[in-house]
């Protein structure tokens, strides 16, 4: 399956969006994490970052949220948005559905990113990766990012994140 066969439409969404983009994140990591995280920490870090308000409030501080579309049907979604370094994007989150993983959608999610980032006179862009999400960090290894640091965040409740740091120019 290829990037090819499919019409994707990004376009940022709306404080109305965010009940749908809520259910959405909680699919797909539910889909996605588990093996990586355990399910406990899923269900705890859709809550700490996830929920409607939470969302909301992200927005309010600078957060972009763009989500993807196929004929319609949400498949994906990335929030970005300003860091205390001037000149660099921090990329919040990229999501897809795991039917669409793989066929190039999320590089093109990632070049919109860089487009919007570009486009605010960005030079870099930054994002953490969990260090057990192999498939994440290859593909972003592909787009020209690399291992800044390594990082380990204590989220509360018991759990971390054990994540690298990785970068790039714009």
């Amino acid at each position: 399956m290829s990037s090819q066969q499919f019409e994707i439409r990004i376009e940022e969404a709306g404080v109305e969006d965010l009940p749908r983009l809520s259910a959405l994140a909680a699919d797909i990591w539910r889909a996605s994490y588990p093996g990586i995280i355990s399910n406990d920490q899923i269900e705890y870090m859709l809550t700490m970052m996830y929920d409607v308000d939470v969302l909301r409030r992200e927005m309010d501080e600078g957060i972009r949220y763009d989500i993807a579309t196929i004929d319609g049907q949400w498949i994906g979604f990335a929030g970005y948005g300003p860091t205390s370094t001037p000149g660099e994007v921090k990329l919040h989150k990229l999501y897809l559905r795991k039917e669409y993983q793989g066929a190039g959608l999320g590089s093109r999610m990632l070049r919109h990113v860089m487009q919007q980032a570009a486009q605010q006179g960005c030079e870099t862009i930054t994002l953490n990766v969990n260090k057990g999400n192999a498939l994440a960090i290859r593909a972003y290894e592909r787009a020209g990012f690399i291992v800044k640091e390594s990082v380990v965040v204590d989220i509360g409740g018991g759990y971390v994140m054990d994540d690298y740091v990785m970068g790039r120019r714009v």
